[in-house]
């Protein structure tokens, strides 16, 4: 086990480079199994998920060699669809691996997936997609499986636009025969990457980013080559810790317009954002609360509500969190609140009246948005703080202490004792 010791009270200053998006890498990853041949994958972060996705698609067959930040994924060798359970208990986009074994061997066996615990999260969506192409789905002590002697187009529709569910139907159903309509899709930036990728292997397959995609099944993809889109989460984590240390940050390698719902509320907030092509610089001014309510894209992200709850709370005046997506994302106000923040919690909504300054603790990281978020108040913090348990936050960030340091951060990463 390893900590963050930091010392409080810095004002952050310079340019970062922003890594590739984890959340658009692993099914990227996954859906290269959907061929057989050599694909190349650029700007993959070096993170705890993308190594167990790694694992994993090496059991299978897979062969992934890495050079520096790109991946060459040989799928020719690929023979099992059946996915070890002490992998899958390890990180829940082990599940997107559904669609893509499915799609190209008619079967797929898998035990349920773990991941943060910030909530249930069914997979029952991704059952329901696959059953609608032509999947039989059975469930049976804590194991699933789907087979179908041939997937055909079909029609789904989702209650919930979910990411995962939506991206497992696209990997499926692009070898099915026929034309699939996936109604009520997710919307978000990685779902447009990943149909960016599928185009490239051959797919034909269109409307992501909207609420319908249409796919006309093909007999066969082929390997291809792609980069992967800059990670929209840790270039928002950035920006708020610009902002809660009144510094002044540029983040470079970003798509702003998959932040402008975050960019609309560090505005609200007091901030200076400008931005151009592929940058965003952000300078804070007196920070003031505001009220944030997650939602699906293009609203306000889930993954960057725990770090903007940090911020509100040195902000002036009161906020409130409305969380639609899931229900336990406020776990780290408890260790907030040993560092002297004001933070009430009912249900799905957090009121956070902002005091003048946090106080340095000893903090535990509950789970990977949670830890970034502790790391952000104990920046601002009087004193001395310690993140415990930070391999949550090395699940989801590329070296975030050396990036901060090179901002001016006195961070240092530890072994616990």
């Amino acid at each position: 086990m390893e900590k963050f010791i930091v010392q409080g009270e810095v004002q952050l200053n310079g340019t970062v480079k922003i890594s590739g998006a984890k959340n658009a890498t692993l099914p990227i990853m996954a859906a290269t199994l959907l061929c057989t041949g050599i694909s190349v994958i650029h700007d993959v972060p070096r993170l705890r998920d993308i190594s167990i996705m790694q694992d994993i698609m090496t059991l299978l067959g897979a062969r992934i060699k890495r050079q520096d930040s790109s991946l060459i994924i040989d799928t020719t060798n690929v023979n099992k669809a059946e996915i070890p359970e002490h992998l899958m208990r390890e990180m829940r986009a082990s599940v997107f691996l559904m669609g893509p074994l499915l799609g190209r061997f008619r079967k797929v066996r898998l035990s349920y997936p773990g991941g943060c615990a910030i909530g249930p999260r069914p997979i029952n969506l991704h059952i329901k997609a696959l059953e609608k192409i032509g999947a039989t789905v059975s469930e049976s002590f804590g194991f699933i499986e789907a087979e179908a002697e041939e997937l055909a187009g079909g029609e789904i529709h989702f209650d919930f636009p979910s990411v995962g569910a939506t991206e497992n139907a696209m990997m499926a159903a692009v070898l099915a025969k026929g034309t699939t309509i996936i109604r009520n899709a997710a919307r978000e930036p990685e779902i447009c990457d990943l149909q960016q990728l599928l185009s490239k292997m051959g797919a034909k397959i269109y409307g992501a980013g909207t609420d319908t995609i249409r796919i006309e099944g093909v007999t066969k993809l082929n390997a291809t080559e792609h980069t992967v889109i800059p990670d929209r989460i840790e270039a928002g984590t950035f920006l708020v810790a610009g902002a809660m240390t009144k510094g002044d940050v540029t983040v470079e390698n970003v798509c702003p317009e998959h932040l402008f719902p975050v960019i609309d509320k560090l505005q609200e907030l007091g901030a200076s954002v400008v931005w151009g092509a592929n940058n965003i610089r952000i300078r804070a001014g007196e920070l003031r609360g505001v009220d944030i309510k997650t939602l699906p894209h293009p609203g306000f992200p889930t993954d960057l509500q725990a770090p903007m709850l940090s911020m509100l709370a040195i902000a002036k005046g009161t906020s409130i969190i409305t969380e639609t997506i899931f229900e336990n994302r406020f776990k780290h106000v408890d260790e907030m609140t040993r560092m002297g923040a004001r933070i009430k919690v009912e249900g799905r909504t957090a009121v956070i009246r902002g005091v003048q300054k946090l106080t340095g603790a000893v903090v535990d990281a509950p789970d990977l948005r949670a830890g970034a978020a502790l790391v952000l108040a104990a920046l601002t913090a009087e004193g001395l703080s310690e993140i415990e348990h930070v391999y949550h936050i090395d699940r989801g960030y590329e070296g975030l202490e050396n990036k901060l340091q090179h901002l001016g951060a006195s961070i240092i990463r530890r072994k616990s004792e």
